[in-house]
């Protein structure tokens, strides 16, 4: 048996590892740590005996007690669906201005509508539905396709271009510069034209003459005065309200080439019950006709 080693300065039994001279001392654990460890281990084992803990190929061991934190939110989602489903009962059997008619009935319905919102809408139009460049401001009053509750609903249910969508939104205006229909300074003096129906200043001739060219090619679909039509889905251009901008080069770029947005068909995506709660949330931001 070899001897111990024992330091001399502390009287301590050492491990026999050493280091330029410098002995390490074998002091053991205190015992409370030791217990605070043993304790520990005791506890993980009987926690994973009692909960889901060992991993498998598509799934974990149930434990004995068979409750997950995920289980707890289903049940919970579920006790949640049971209190709503007198209102979305409602809902999915009333019309949408019988909806905006029941005070209970509207508020539930926009609270809905403001959570889906949050989940499938402000990405494109914003948290607070200000929109941006290219996609609308659902605040306003200016509306492409209508902004009564029967037309919001529509435009939701079907989107806006969407192919594989029949009843969907759709309206193209033609690439007056790429089609070839008109000429570069027609295509300056209408957008002249156009700044001047909503008080810009432009070129008071380059405007005159476009007048000209915005009534044999732009006045079937915005209107004599540049009011739109919302049957088209042509903007108005006389509000000042622009979504592709409204200064001279940005509308002399949409006639040359215009952008068309595009939106979803949320009918393949949302329940009709989500939808028109949705409908209702938007028509009462402020801008529903």
């Amino acid at each position: 048996m070899s001897k111990k080693d024992i330091d001399e300065v502390t009287g301590v039994e050492t491990t026999g590892h050493e280091w330029d001279g410098i002995k390490e001392l074998n002091n053991p654990l205190p015992r409370w740590w030791l217990w605070t460890m043993y304790l520990c281990i005791i506890w993980a084992i009987g926690y994973m005996i009692a909960y889901p803990s060992i991993p498998l190929i598509n799934a974990s061991t149930p434990g004995l007690l068979g409750q997950t934190s995920r289980g707890d939110v289903a049940i919970e989602i579920a006790a949640a669906k049971e209190s709503q489903k007198v209102f979305r009962d409602q809902i999915a059997a009333k019309s949408l201005v019988d909806i905006r008619k029941d005070e209970k009935l509207f508020q539930f319905a926009r609270s809905g509508g403001k959570a889906a919102f949050a989940v499938n809408c402000i990405q494109c139009h914003g948290s607070g539905a200000q929109g941006g460049a290219g996609y609308p401001n659902l605040n306003d009053d200016d509306w492409l396709w209508g902004g009564d509750l029967e037309a919001i609903y529509t435009t939701i249910q079907h989107g806006i271009r969407v192919e594989a969508d029949d009843d969907t939104r759709t309206s193209d205006m033609p690439a007056f510069a790429g089609d070839e229909i008109l000429e570069k300074e027609q295509i300056v003096q209408v957008a002249a034209f156009v700044g001047s129906l909503s008080k810009q200043e432009v070129d008071a001739e380059a405007a005159k003459k476009g007048a000209a060219v915005y009534e044999e090619n732009c006045a079937s679909c915005h209107g004599e005065k540049g009011k739109g039509n919302k049957e088209f889905g042509a903007p108005n251009l006389a509000d000042a309200i622009s979504l592709y901008g409204d200064k001279q080069a940005d509308i002399i770029r949409q006639v040359s080439k215009p952008k068309h947005g595009e939106m979803p068909a949320w009918v393949s995506r949302l329940d009709d019950i989500t939808i028109k709660q949705l409908a209702i949330y938007v028509h009462a931001l402020g801008g529903g006709e």
